[in-house]
């Protein structure tokens, strides 16, 4: 068999990789995003399956954690580029798509396109937006495109939208709408490190191994447009049985009904769980995707796409648990 050669960046000839060398390229982008992201493993793989998995993220922790340092790094490791919106109360649609200029000397207007055309894109705290600029980047999730002056553009391939906001400090804010909330493949919840990555990240500090402000440059590309787009699609490929297909949608169907709950996931929960579980079995270094995947992924694909009922607020349920105790009981398949 002929080894498969990723290609530059600036071709468009298609790449096809081995399970092998999507193993080591994995494992070499892990290496990279770690020299400048230190702990927090949980967090980093439920965004790289979202990545795999061609989807977005939302990122709920407090200020300081690494959030903006994480998107940069894993820019980086791909050899993808990055573009950053800080969301505010007077942020206009236009600030994150672009808008028309008029050129003087050429008498005729001209495109600037904005920070939204990029690979990966940080949206910063984006409930501190008016849900007129949050939906600014609803065409942009779902189609890949943005419309300015009534032309549509398409958006550097890959994309990815990695939207953060605070738990905390609410003063100001706009609660994203639901159809916001069902664009995001997982949303991921970020703590504080443990002591030990908390330590180290100090030490490489305070040793200048690791700059105070979000310094990226020990993070080399390990992938390219080409590479991270043929993984895509082989995650995109992966085989799904039937009946895990029915286990993930029992999963998103019994949200609906479940005590507690008001409103559950919707057709797109379903398909997350399926998105994430290929991405998931990728990882694993296997072809299939069996009932566990799909259970592993049920926390982040699911915990924003659920309201809990006031009466559970009150008794103060957690969206977490109540997903806890409904994957232990829908039935997996037993093959």
């Amino acid at each position: 068999m002929n080894t498969p050669v990723e290609t530059p960046r600036d071709t468009a000839t298609p790449v096809s990789f081995t399970p092998e060398q999507v193993a080591q390229r994995i494992a070499a982008l892990r290496a990279q995003v770690g020299h400048a992201f230190i702990g927090q493993p949980q967090v980093f793989e439920q965004v790289l399956l979202a990545l795999l998995a061609a989807g977005h993220v939302l990122i709920e922790g407090v200020p300081g954690l690494g959030k903006t340092l994480l998107v940069r790094a894993l820019a980086s490791a791909v050899g993808g580029s990055f573009g950053r919106v800080q969301f505010t109360p007077d942020l206009m649609p236009s600030d994150v798509t672009g808008h028309a200029i008029y050129d003087m000397k050429a008498e005729r207007f001209q495109i600037r396109r904005g920070p939204v055309f990029a690979n990966l894109l940080l949206a910063d705290e984006i409930n501190r937006a008016p849900a007129k600029t949050q939906a600014a980047l609803l065409e942009a999730m779902q189609e890949n495109q943005v419309t300015i002056e009534g032309r549509r553009f398409p958006l550097p391939q890959p994309f990815m939208v990695v939207a953060t906001q605070n738990p905390i400090e609410q003063e100001g804010t706009y609660a994203l709408p639901e159809a916001q909330l069902d664009r995001f493949l997982v949303k991921v919840q970020i703590d504080y490190p443990a002591l030990a990555d908390e330590t180290r990240m100090v030490t490489e500090v305070l040793g200048g191994q690791v700059a105070a402000d979000l310094d990226v440059s020990r993070v080399a590309a390990v992938m390219n447009d080409a590479g991270l787009i043929a993984i895509q699609r082989m995650v995109a490929s992966l085989r799904v049985d039937h009946e895990v297909v029915d286990y993930a949608v029992r999963i998103a169907r019994a949200t609906r009904e479940w005590p507690g709950v008001m409103t559950g996931a919707g057709p797109r929960g379903g398909l997350a769980l399926i998105r994430l579980a290929r991405a998931a079995a990728l990882l694993d270094g296997r072809d299939f995707v069996t009932p566990d995947d799909v259970r592993g992924v049920a926390i982040p694909a699911l915990r924003h796409r659920i309201v809990l009922a006031p009466e559970a607020l009150i008794d103060g349920q957690h969206v977490e648990d109540i997903l806890k105790g409904l994957l232990h009981k829908v039935p997996a398949p037993r093959r």
